[in-house]
């Protein structure tokens, strides 16, 4: 019996589910792999010695894609958390001082009633005071899983297309 694909093996919030290269493996290394119980590591790789590992003197803070990935776990949990639904899907990116997060998909069926009758500035004022109650949450996120301190937080949704922004300014480049 063949056995299955191995993907991404974390959870997928659509685009921002990025392969994280930890988990990208040598053939020798995969338990799948028939020479797996066979081969010694390659030993030729100065990785594994332990003078060349980093010393760990205290919270290892994530980069790249693994913040990004990060990041936006935390801010559609906390968002999923205050209104009982999270986003279709979400993605985060960064660029010097400025964090943005993308989530699409944000409104609740009540909203969307709303805004097929022109109750689209009711809408708006309600995603407004949400943003608003959630803005220490995402704060604390942010500046826990990047290391910086939040400088300025700017929320906004669209109503079509269904997008709402987090965009976070801090106080130093990442």
């Amino acid at each position: 019996m063949p056995s299955e694909p191995r993907d991404n093996p974390l959870p997928n919030h659509g685009e921002s589910a990025a392969r994280d290269p930890r988990r990208a493996q040598h053939p020798r290394e995969r338990s799948d792999h028939p020479a797996a119980a066979h081969s010694p590591p390659d030993r030729s790789d100065d990785s594994l010695r332990p003078e060349t590992q980093p010393v760990m003197t205290g919270p290892t803070l994530l980069k790249g894609g693994e913040l990004n990935m990060a990041i936006t776990s935390a801010l559609v949990g906390i968002q999923t958390e205050h209104l009982r639904r999270g986003p279709r899907s979400a993605s985060t990116f960064h660029y010097g001082h400025v964090l943005v997060t993308l989530m699409h998909d944000v409104l609740a069926p009540a909203e969307k009633s709303l805004t097929r009758n022109n109750q689209s500035d009711a809408v708006d004022r309600i995603r407004h005071l949400f943003q608003k109650t959630m803005e220490a949450d995402f704060r604390e996120a942010v500046e826990r899983l990047t290391g910086r301190k939040v400088l300025a937080f700017i929320s906004g949704n669209q109503i079509d297309p269904d997008i709402a922004a987090e965009v976070f300014i801090l106080d130093e480049p990442l």
